[in-house]
């Protein structure tokens, strides 16, 4: 039932506890971007569940989506991180969209939001929590390599930035997203095509 669980704000140390253990991605405590980081709890104080609120990661993404400039980037978030412990998710019908909801309300009333943009891994799953909370479904976003670097022993790293001439390595497909956005703020016309 879910009155048995509780929400609170939380530390992005006790965000890693989940995260470590149940996320896809690999490695993600050591550079995942904490924000307004919502936790789940069950009726034995145990932490089950993770909702991290982020500011968007480029300001391009705010001129791309709503053609404003780069001064005006206050009151756009992403939900970054969602993650849930899987026996949780499994006994209890809908929790997800349940605690996401929950944390919506709770980001509303204290950092007013103007939109968040939320994605869906297409390696891992489509975003059916997002559709459930009412976020408007914009296409897949298009389709992009990330270039890896060849270490010493033969394995690659992810190269974040810089120049990639002369550098040892691959370019290798980046996974596209599903795009979904939920906007608070009536004056803003989103710039992408809504699809089903």
């Amino acid at each position: 039932m879910k009155s048995e669980f509780s929400i609170s704000l939380i530390g992005k140390k006790e965000c890693a506890t989940i995260l470590d253990k149940y996320h896809y991605l690999k490695d993600i405590s050591k550079g995942f971007k904490s924000g307004t980081n919502f936790g789940l709890w069950n009726n034995k104080h145990e932490l089950v569940g993770v909702c991290i609120f982020t500011g968007l990661p480029v300001p391009e993404l705010v001129r791309g989506m709503f053609g404003l400039d780069r001064r005006d980037q206050n009151g756009f978030f992403e939900l970054s991180r969602l993650c849930l412990r899987p026996d949780v998710q499994a006994q209890e019908h809908n929790i997800a969209s349940w605690f996401v909801s929950r944390t919506i309300k709770h980001l509303k009333k204290y950092n007013f939001p103007r939109a968040i943009l939320s994605y869906a891994d297409n390696d891992h799953h489509e975003g059916t929590i997002y559709r459930a909370c009412n976020f408007n479904y914009y296409g897949l976003t298009t389709a992009k390599k990330d270039f890896w670097i060849l270490q010493n022993d033969g394995s690659h790293i992810k190269h974040s930035r810089g120049k990639t001439k002369g550098v040892a390595g691959e370019w290798r497909p980046r996974s596209m997203k599903h795009r979904f956005v939920m906007v608070f703020d009536k004056t803003l016309d989103i710039l992408w095509k809504k699809q089903n």
